[in-house]
This record gives structure tokens, C-alpha cells and sequence, in this order.
């Protein structure tokens, strides 16, 4: 259907919320036969375009839906319940939690999820930004690291 080459399909994936660098990585060095580096550069590159675009936007667009009176009670809920149940965690941990929030490679953790979690708990915009770029980068150690053991692994 679509012609792209490899290295733009790794970067796309690196970029979308359900997959990130967890699949862009593994996708890179197995699927594509890209060498270490490339494959974790590609992965977090990509995945830190939409940190950027979520950090900035995120305030404005949810003022915008606060207009309209279902996403006025859908986040006034969400914020009020995640506050409550978390507050105290992000008031111990802070930005350092941030860090090892989004670089545990599991699902609904990472790029997209922590810079929401940031939003949603007020961290500004100077700390979780390089908190989650930290993250990232963490990630795709780990990631690539368990991709090479298992590409090793199974394939020799």
C-alpha cells in the first residue's frame, strides 16, 4: 500500500501512542535489520516528537473542550480523582518519579502517558521536560538491550 522506507516506518511507530520506542525499537533491529545505534536513535528521536506538541498543547486544547459542558465534567472528575489518589507520590517523588514512570518499558507507561501525568499533576513545563526526555532515553536502553537479547537469543 504505502512505500516508506524503513527508517521513516521505524520513526512513525517511535511517534504513536500505543506503540513508541517499545515497538519502534524491536520493529527497527528485527523486522528491518538496522544496527544498534540507528535502531535506539530512530526509537527515541521519534518518540520525543510528540513531547514537545503534547507538553505545549495539551493546556490549551483542554480549555478549549471545557467549554463544552461533557468534557467540563469528564476532566474535572478525572483530574479530581487522579489528584486525590496520587497527590502524595507526586509531592515525594516529583520530577524523579516522571523519570521512572515513562522509562519503564510497560504498557501505558511512557512518552505520551507521562507527559498527560505532568499536565494532569501540574509539573512545569522546565522539569518534566527533561524528565521525560530522561525517561525516554532510559527506555530505549532497556528496550534495545531486551531486543538484542532476545534477537540473539532465538536467531543464533
Amino acid at each position: 500500500m504505502f512505500d516508506l522506507p524503513p527508517r521513516l516506518i521505524v520513526f512513525i511507530v517511535a511517534m504513536l501512542p500505543l506503540s513508541e520506542l517499545r515497538g519502534a525499537i524491536p520493529l527497527a533491529i528485527a523486522e528491518y535489520g538496522m544496527t544498534t545505534a540507528e535502531a535506539y536513535l530512530l526509537g527515541v528521536l521519534g518518540n520525543l516528537v510528540p513531547v514537545v506538541f503534547l507538553l505545549y498543547f495539551l493546556g490549551p486544547i483542554e480549555q478549549r473542550l471545557r467549554f463544552i459542558k461533557v468534557f467540563d465534567r469528564f476532566f474535572e472528575n478525572l483530574f479530581h480523582r487522579t489528584r486525590r489518589k496520587h497527590s502524595e507520590r507526586i509531592d515525594r517523588y516529583g520530577a524523579l518519579g516522571l523519570v521512572t514512570f515513562v522509562a519503564i518499558p510497560l504498557p501505558v507507561t511512557g512518552a505520551w502517558t507521562g507527559c498527560a501525568a505532568a499536565y494532569v499533576f501540574g509539573i512545569q513545563k522546565r522539569y518534566s521536560f527533561p524528565a521525560i526526555v530522561l525517561g525516554v532515553v532510559i527506555a530505549g536502553l532497556i528496550v534495545t538491550s531486551l531486543t538484542h537479547g532476545v534477537v540473539n537469543g532465538v536467531l543464533n
